[in-house]
């Protein structure tokens, strides 16, 4: 019987090692896997976001915060995304500054689109009514220039926060830029 003992012990701990290495095997498999459960995810998340965040600037600066947070959240998930991609997921420097170019471009669209609605407007009522010489013609061209002065206070406004949260978020100026705001 002595001689069975250091063989039973011997086998248990032979049970005991493959017990740990097969208990390994399963955690990093398990961890593997949640990673990749991660990663998925994330680009579930954020893949439809940075699409409309192509197209609205202001979509990208309502989740880059979001993105910040996952970042630090899953760092390894978002080194794994990175690792073969273009560049900071899910939103870069490169995607900051496309966003605050296409927001000023928007904004000169606009811009020049609300001027020759406005002097489109001039000339109906000049059609219609004759020169503005009249007090009342008068006071209707003052009305629509008013109108025209207050939506374009409106959107300038709008569109300066925007330019401003955007620049904040690539740490740069407008003056850093080439120029500063259209005006």
């Amino acid at each position: 019987m002595p001689e069975s003992l250091p063989i039973t012990v011997l086998t248990f701990a032979v049970l005991a090692a493959i017990c740990i290495v097969v208990g390994l095997l399963v955690v990093t498999t398990l961890r593997g896997r949640r990673r990749d459960a991660q990663v998925l995810e994330l680009l579930a998340t954020f893949g439809p976001v940075v699409e409309r965040a192509r197209s609205d600037p202001r979509v990208l600066l309502a989740w880059y915060p979001v993105a910040q947070a996952a970042r630090m959240a899953f760092p390894e998930s978002f080194a794994a995304i990175e690792q073969d991609g273009p560049g900071r997921f899910p939103f870069g420097p490169r995607e900051v500054e496309a966003a605050h170019a296409r927001w000023t471009a928007d904004w000169l669209e606009w811009e020049v689109n609300q001027d020759a609605e406005h002097r489109q407007q001039v000339e109906i009522l000049e059609t219609e009514n004759g020169p503005s010489t009249d007090a009342a013609s008068r006071r209707v061209l003052e009305a629509l220039e008013r109108e025209k002065l207050g939506r374009y206070q409106r959107r300038y406004e709008d569109y300066v926060r925007i330019s401003r949260s955007l620049s904040e978020l690539t740490g740069s100026t407008s003056s850093e830029r080439g120029g500063g705001e259209p005006g």
